[in-house]
């Protein structure tokens, strides 16, 4: 097949290209911007476009498919030289479904946890060879790349996100997915820009359990009230409602260690997220053959994925970790973790306002005592993205309002923000977590480890 991707330089954009180039499709693409690392890895397929831009001459009516991505535009050239010539057009979600047929399909939703459970799985089933395709929203340790396709694998997994899934389907993508087996972690508002209401957004979670396939199987988090509820009362479904909830744990000298069916094992992950995310995974693999005693042989190793508490730093007085948290549950959940993980330190919390949801003034008080384990809390948000994202300004006074926490300190300055990190000791018994989407202003947290664990 020779296929063209319309903003190839997206996340998950170039990884599906990559891998439709290495299943042997004809691959090209177009992007008016390309970053890091998404040029480095389109570049060593040759894959990298010649030029950045949109050209309609980039499309020709011998191609059997256009890959639709979210950054370009309704009303982009190409986009609409393809729709000219009768092209087929897919979103990148509806391209994988059209991918999967004759897999059993597993997809993990939930407005957190999805990456790192579907992480969990497939470094379960890498670790046990067995042959499976993906899609998963971060790089993992031992995967080149983030997406794969194949013809003999009996297996797809697929992280669900409840974005939208192109310019023209605005559907969102795991509504296209149709699973056989498909898994809900938690639910909290998020993409106040899409979903206006909270009700609206449950809305979504609802249609994806009724997309389920005939005989399919629904595994939810029975710790989360609103799955719960949501699991129990969808009735346009045929899916068995299969459970799971926190493990038996505790922590000893730092380390955690669960109890799964009457034996103990050591883990490197913490908190009870994760945990509870661990718990979700492993009902997964089971129903992919997987022993509860072989998934914990496996998942032993697993240290998380990309940008996930993943720790930048440490000495014998400090532990410098970084963590994608920026929604509301998200940020409590980490912060809480931390706290209980190392209750003898202080732990000092960054936090960066930067999607278009926290932004919003309309979704701030969301974040309502979110950051209150944290011994000291600093919230930093650029005036920039403000303007990005065509949304009024924000003082800093309503920022403290909003979170709740009278001596929140709240800057809007990369160079402050710098400035009070370098002031800050690597000589005190303490934790240091950076939570973000973003990048803090352009701050290089790896070199901020390596300057506060040097002292």
């Amino acid at each position: 097949m020779t296929v063209h991707f319309i903003a190839i330089g997206g996340s998950a954009m170039h990884n599906l290209a990559i891998a439709l180039h290495n299943k042997g499709f004809k691959v090209s693409g177009s992007d008016d911007e390309i970053f890091e690392p998404s040029r480095s890895r389109l570049k060593k397929y040759n894959l990298l476009p010649d030029k950045e831009g949109w050209d309609r001459s980039n499309i020709h009516k011998n191609m059997d498919a256009v890959i639709l991505g979210m950054h370009a535009k309704s009303d982009n050239p190409e986009l609409i030289e393809a729709q000219r010539l009768g092209l087929k057009i897919y979103s990148y979600p509806e391209f994988l479904y059209n991918q999967s047929q004759g897999k059993t399909r597993v997809v993990i939703g939930g407005s957190h946890g999805k990456t790192t459970i579907t992480s969990m799985i497939l470094h379960v089933l890498h670790f046990h060879k067995v042959k499976t395709d993906y899609m998963v929203g971060a790089q993992l340790d031992g995967f080149e790349v983030m997406v794969k396709l194949t013809d003999d694998a009996p297996f797809i997994v697929l992280e669900g996100d409840e974005y939208l899934s192109s310019p023209t389907d605005k559907r969102p993508k795991f509504h296209l997915y149709k699973p056989h087996i498909a898994l809900i972690s938690g639910i909290a508002w998020d993409h106040i820009n899409v979903f206006p209401s909270f009700d609206n957004y449950l809305k979504q979670f609802r249609v994806f359990i009724e997309k389920i396939e005939n005989g399919g199987k629904l595994i939810y988090c029975y710790d989360d009230p609103v799955v719960k509820s949501l699991s129990q009362e969808t009735v346009n479904t045929t899916a068995e409602r299969i459970p799971y909830t926190l493990p038996e744990y505790k922590i000893l000298n730092g380390q955690t260690q669960v109890v799964i069916e009457e034996k103990t094992w050591s883990v490197q992950i913490f908190g009870k997220h994760n945990l509870l995310n661990m718990n979700g995974a492993l009902i997964v693999c089971k129903e992919l053959g997987i022993e509860p005693s072989e998934f914990m042989e496996a998942i032993q190793s697993f240290k998380g994925a990309s940008n996930r508490l993943q720790k930048l730093g440490e000495n014998e007085h400090t532990i410098v970790y970084k963590d994608f948290a920026h929604a509301p549950s998200k940020l409590q959940a980490t912060i809480e973790a931390v706290k209980e993980q190392y209750p003898q330190r202080k732990l000092i919390a960054f936090m960066e306002l930067h999607t278009y949801s926290s932004l919003n003034t309309h979704f701030l008080d969301q974040y309502k005592n979110t950051m209150e384990q944290a011994d000291e809390a600093i919230v930093f948000y650029n005036p920039q993205a403000l303007q990005i994202k065509r949304l009024p300004d924000i003082s800093p006074e309503v920022v403290r309002d909003a979170f709740g926490k009278k001596d929140l300190l709240v800057l809007q300055d990369a160079r402050q923000l710098k400035e009070k990190i370098e002031r800050m000791p690597g000589n005190r018994k303490a934790v240091y977590l950076f939570m973000s989407s973003g990048n803090f202003g352009n701050i290089d947290l790896k070199e901020v480890a390596r300057n506060i664990t040097r002292s």
